[in-house]
This record gives C-alpha cells, structure tokens and sequence, in this order.
C-alpha cells in the first residue's frame, strides 16, 4: 500500500509504492478509484484513473490488487452493455457514484451446460469442453485454458461461480479472466482472401473490405462515419458485432445505446443485441478510460474468434482515444511529438489494428474446420477534416481499406458519403480470385470500366465549370450522363429503400449501366442525339433497378 503524493487531472502520482508492476490495477483514495500503473519511478507509481479524480488529496491511500487491467470472459457479455473498464451500465446507474465495484458479468444466473468431453479425455488450450445457449443466436463454447487429462466435467445447470469441469484435478469454470492489453494467441494466421460482405455497393463493389482485415473511416463531422459503422455491425456477414464507442459525444452514444437493443438481426427477425456487446465511453467521461475501452473491447472480441465465429469491432472513434493519449502525455511530461501527440502514437495504433485477422484457432480437436476472424473498422474524426493530421495518417499506414468521407456530398445528401476517387482498398489482389468464383469471371473488368467514367467525369468537370455541359462534344456529354447514372443509381444507397444489396444483384445493376453507355455510343454514331438519349425510358428502368433487387428497411 502506497499513499498519493501528486495529482494532475486523471493523471495520480503514488509514493512508497516498492514492488508495484507495470499495468497493475490498484485502487485510489477513500473511494476506491479504479486506475493502472502506467510509469514506475523508483518507488513512486504514475496511475492513470479510469474515473474522476476531483476531490482526491494527497496521502490518501492507494491499495495494490496485485493484478493487471482484465476483462472476465464468459457467457453473458452478448447482450451487455459495458463502460470502460467493463463495469456493466445497468447496474452502475442504479447507485450512480464513484468507485462503484460490479462484477462484470452476472454470478447469480444459472447457465445450462452441455460437456463435449468425457473424463480421461486429454484436451488441448483452445479445445471446446462444452457450449451453452448463451443467446437465441450464438451457442458459447466453453474453451480449455490449459493443456491435460479432463479428470471430472459436470452437465446441467451451473453459475459461474461453480467448478465444472476439472483438468488434472484443478477446477475450471465457465468464466475466466484475461489480462486486456495481451493479445490471446491463435495457432496461425490466414491469408486475408475472403471478402467481408456488407451489402454496401461502394464498399463491396470497388473497396471491399478482407474478412479479418482492417478499414478506417475517416471524415469530419456530419458525414456519416456513425452512420456506416451501424450498416457494418448490422449487415456485415459475422456472427458477432463489438461495438465501442471510444468518447463519442454523449448524445451519439445515448442513440446508440437507445437504437441498438430496438434494431432487428436483418438475417434471422431476432434482436441485433442478441449477438452484441457494447462498450460506452463518451467524451465527458475521464479520458484515461478511453484507452481501457479500446483494449476492453478487442479482448472480448478475441474471446468468440477463438470460438470459431467471425467477429467485426467497430471504434467510434480512434482519434478521441489519440487525444486522450495526448492529454495523458501532458499531464506526464513527455517530449510531444507533431502537433502535440505522444512519439508512440504510430506504435499504440498498430498494436491495436494488428490483433485483427483471420485464424486457425488453438485446439487440437477439429482445428481444420475451426477458423475464427476479426474484422476492426475504426473511425477517425479528423479536426475540419482534415486527413494530413498525424492519427489519419499512422492509421492509414496500418489499415488496408481507407474508406474517405467528403462533406460535400453528405451536404448534397449522397450517402454513404465516400469519396471514391480518394478511397481505396489494398485488398484487392487478394479477393479477384473469389470474386471471379463466387460471383463472376468479369467482375474485376466491370468495376475497372466504372472507375474510368467515373475519373473521366473528374477531369470533365473543370471544363464543365467554365464552358456549361452543352457545350462539349456529345461522346463526353454521353461519359458525364454515365457518370451521373453510377453515381445516383449505384453508389448511392438509402438506409431505409434499398439497404442492402447482393453482390450478384450488385453485378447486374453496375453490368447493366456499363451497358448502356456501350449501346449509347453506338446510338450517337448512327444518328441519334443527346436528348433522346436522355429520355430514353431505359434511363427510369436503370434507376428503379436498385430498389428492385435490394432489400430494405
């Protein structure tokens, strides 16, 4: 035990602390403030506190857990909603006050287990001993932590304060702790070569999105980057969605906390929340909690990839962590780097973008067939949108997919508000060969033509600014109208008419565009002019053709 000697903000300095580690939790002042040892000074600790600090005074108490920051995994955290630090919301707003102690998960419930080993079987870290029912849509597979001889496992209906199953005659139970900043391991990774199926057209047709891979969304406020992440968490082809709102303004975070458990599962008419967890930590909340969620979040997610189930972690928003960074390093002192940011900023971004990916999961038992993935789509709030700011940047330099939002055309209500001549995708190569099986051989030449119009419309509307569109040749005036058609007939999308799109449906409206400009030209050569082109009636077909083929709210 320990007693504070400083305190800056949620910055606490602690003096006699000999023996304290790095990373270890311990408990401030009369009230019991949950912070993490982050500096050690000879026998002097830096704590970062996970709530608010104000009326702390020197030599108060600061008590050691002898443990690092973790998150208890077990059945009952779909569903949850958490804060930072996994204390669950529900029961910290029936006494709302500092240093509230909560059990994360429910020790009282009563969960029907189902063994999956028998006794004497030996068991591999990673082997599935047993699954429950944790919701209508997710069974929870029960995971052995250690390697040996299943000496006793029960069946029936157990808390998780009850031994279940024995491995060499130590007790397990259904729940286990796992220490948030360390990666939990996998047997290998897999090449990012399957796409992460959205039903967005402009992500899944010209920027797809590797299942396991990573995106950034960048773009500043009121362009949408809330708005896509919900498409994502409800559409995306995963079993489990992890959703951390990282200091999002409060009123953001209340409609999600709000809207959430109200969406249904698109795919199976049952509750989204039955397959979600959700981490809430706005921006009027103590910013040191920010880094915690990020770490909080991950982990859990981690815990169903190594289940077997395809996972995508949505954080809204990674800049609001970085400036929590950046207020921390003050409060420490630290030599800043551009524009006021930590040095180790790059450093902090990749280790949490890297434990995305798609895995062979521990196990011996059906390792072949037991693959889990996570997929991190992070949003950036650049200041006034700016993307050369340093957290655009490293992230850029860390994500695959860069999915930019532009103000202007959320202004002219073009949603998702993409920028497709800025946005880009590097996994491209990787997903040809399943596009060209699973959909079509042409595919990749389809999106490849619609890009040309559509770069071709860029360079077109220059001079469209100073001379008008009648003023060109026809064959452009023809390259501006296809253009136009895959802009407001294909990439734009509404969340209630046509929210989501098959990719084979995808193919057939953007193939069917293309086509009509190829006939269209061939129309202008023998004759034709530019205004019956345009009240060709084929025109109103193209663009009723979206909501034909999508499904909607």
């Amino acid at each position: 035990m320990g007693k504070i000697s400083r305190i800056s903000g949620p910055v606490v300095i602690g003096g006699d602390m000999a023996g304290t580690k790095m990373y270890e939790l311990v408990k401030v002042g009369e009230e019991e403030l949950m912070g993490e040892v982050i500096k050690l000074q000879g026998s002097k600790a830096v704590i970062q506190v996970y709530e608010n600090t104000s009326g702390l005074k020197p030599n108060e108490k600061v008590l050691n857990t002898n443990k690092p920051l973790s998150a208890e995994l077990g059945p009952g955290l779909l569903k949850s909603i958490y804060d930072g630090i996994q204390r669950p919301l529900e029961a910290i707003g029936e006494q709302i006050k500092r240093g509230i102690a909560t059990t994360p998960l429910d020790y009282s419930k009563k969960w029907e287990f189902s063994p999956t080993v028998k006794k004497n079987e030996k068991v591999e870290v990673g082997d599935v001993v047993g699954t429950i029912m944790e919701t209508e849509l997710i069974e929870h597979r029960v995971l052995a932590q250690k390697a040996g001889v299943i000496t006793e496992i029960k069946s029936g209906k157990f808390t998780l304060k009850d031994d279940v199953f024995f491995i060499d005659n130590e007790p397990n139970r259904l729940s286990h702790f796992w220490m948030v900043r360390k990666a939990r391991p996998y047997y290998r990774k897999l090449d990012p070569n399957i796409p992460l199926l959205t039903g967005q057209r402009v992500v899944d047709m010209f920027f797809p999105i590797a299942k396991g891979g990573t995106a950034c969304i960048p773009g500043p406020f009121g362009s949408g980057k809330t708005v896509l992440q919900h498409q994502f968490a409800k559409w995306s082809d995963t079993q489990v969605v992890v959703y951390v709102g990282c200091g999002e303004r409060g009123n953001e975070m209340a409609d999600v906390l709000t809207e959430f458990p109200e969406l249904e599962d698109p795919l199976t008419k049952k509750p989204l929340m039955e397959r979600t967890v959700l981490i809430a930590n706005t921006s009027n909340m103590p910013v040191a909690a920010r880094e915690a969620s990020i770490y909080t979040g991950i982990t859990m997610a981690e815990y169903y990839r190594d289940m077997g189930y395809d996972v995508s972690l949505m954080a809204d928003s990674t800049s609001r962590w970085a400036e929590a960074m950046r207020e921390i390093g003050g409060r420490l002192e630290e030599m800043p780097g551009e524009e006021g940011y930590p040095a180790y900023l790059a450093r902090k971004l990749a280790e949490f973008y890297e434990r995305a990916g798609r895995v062979v999961c521990l196990g011996g038992k059906n390792r072949k067939n037991k693959n889990g993935s996570i997929t991190i789509i992070g949003a950036v709030s650049p200041p006034g949108g700016d993307l050369s700011e340093p957290v655009s940047q490293n992230t850029l330099r860390v994500t695959k997919v860069f999915l930019a939002l532009d103000a202007n055309l959320a202004h002219r209500r073009h949603f998702p508000s993409i920028d497709w001549l800025t946005s880009y995708s590097l996994y491209d190569p990787n997903l040809h060969e399943w596009y060209g099986t699973n959909v079509t051989s042409d595919w990749s030449d389809v999106k490849r033509r619609a890009m040309i119009i559509l770069q071709q419309e860029s360079e077109l509307q220059e001079i469209v600014q100073l001379v008008g569109p009648d003023a060109l040749p026809e064959r452009e005036q023809l390259t501006l109208l296809a253009a136009r058609m895959i802009r407001e007939d294909f990439l734009q999308q509404s969340a209630y008419g046509d929210t989501y799109t098959e990719l084979q449906a995808q193919y057939k409206i953007l193939k069917t565009i293309l086509d009509f400009y190829e006939n269209s030209k061939g129309e202008l050569e023998r004759g034709k002019t530019m205004k019956e082109l345009l009240e060709s009636p084929q025109r109103s077909l193209i663009a009723k053709m979206k909501y034909d083929l999508s499904k909607s709210m």
